[in-house]
């Protein structure tokens, strides 16, 4: 059984997937958002920016930045209702569509009469969106809210800035439970970038899609074909009986993972091809695998359902 991101028709495109501009609290115009990076290799990315009175509710038109091999796709971060913490909720949507209705959010903190969380992500998914819970480390989010977000597909794993600003990127934790309960769930790598620190270039999504096409690649998010990554490459995830195989670029380590403290590893120099035995992560319904390169830079397959 090979995970269909490998599998799927169509080539691996590059794109970051959670980025500010001076729309809200980002430091740099869109235009020049997009164009570091697109000169950076990226072929797309979706601007994202805060959906809160303050700024006016936006959603970046993007278009006219579109070209040479490069591709946006809309989008926002959403933010309505408070979390156990009582801090606002974070919802990352991408391919929002432009007529979005605004919710009370007027700023940053709660407001009496305001949509959940739960349903401000609710509405962006049948609006059409990829709606991901973002920073799960950096907002305290509890396992309880976690849970409350139905309307998800994916889960925030690694978001860069907040590695930067608060040592705080994590959102295994949160996927691997909410997994284990029977989510289904894709796993994204972001930057969060605002510019203002350097949170930005440090991880991104590899999606497999016929076309550089925001459609094309909005289907294939929803789809799970992709992997995210820190610069590692994944090539293949095969499982193979009792076994996984893992094909990649060279890396030092590569790790699977499963339910509670189930877990393999393989270490070596420049492997490329690695072939694990999984019997102990046999009663695991999902597994997932970690690479690592010598440099310390990690790439993330997103889950294979086993059972």
């Amino acid at each position: 059984m090979t995970h269909s991101a490998f599998t799927a028709p169509g080539r691996f495109f590059r794109g970051n997937l959670h980025t500010h501009s001076t729309l809200s609290d980002g430091a740099l115009d869109p235009g020049e958002v997009c164009r570091r990076y697109r000169d950076e290799g990226y072929d797309f990315i979706a601007l994202t920016d805060h959906f809160i009175g303050m700024y006016g509710y936006p959603v970046a038109d993007t278009k006219r930045f579109r070209g040479n091999g490069f591709t946006t796709i809309p989008g926002a971060e959403l933010h309505s209702g408070a979390m156990e913490n009582g801090e606002l909720w974070h919802i990352l949507a991408v391919g929002l569509p432009a007529d979005f209705a605004p919710a009370n959010a007027p700023h940053f903190l709660p407001v009496d009469g305001q949509e959940t969380g739960p349903e401000i992500a609710q509405r962006a998914r049948a609006a059409g969106a990829f709606v991901a819970v973002a920073h799960p480390q950096w907002s305290g989010l509890t396992l309880s809210d976690a849970r409350s977000i139905t309307a998800a597909h994916a889960v925030e794993v690694y978001n860069h800035g907040c590695a930067v600003g608060t040592d705080r990127p994590d959102g295994f934790h949160t996927a691997d439970l909410l997994m284990s309960e029977g989510r289904d769930l894709s796993l994204i790598a972001t930057d969060d970038a605002h510019f203002k620190d350097p949170d930005h270039f440090g991880g991104w999504v590899m999606v497999k899609a016929e076309e550089n096409d925001p459609d094309a690649l909005l289907a294939a998010l929803k789809a799970g074909h992709f992997y995210s990554t820190q610069g590692p490459e994944l090539h293949r995830v095969e499982v193979e009986g009792r076994h996984l195989r893992v094909r990649s670029t060279a890396v030092e380590r590569v790790i699977v993972q499963g339910q509670g403290s189930a877990a393999v590893a393989h270490h070596g120099h420049s492997m490329t091809d690695t072939r694990l035995e999984i019997t102990r992560l046999a009663a695991s319904p999902w597994l997932r695998v970690t690479v690592v390169d010598r440099a310390g830079r990690r790439a993330w397959s997103n889950p294979v359902r086993t059972g």
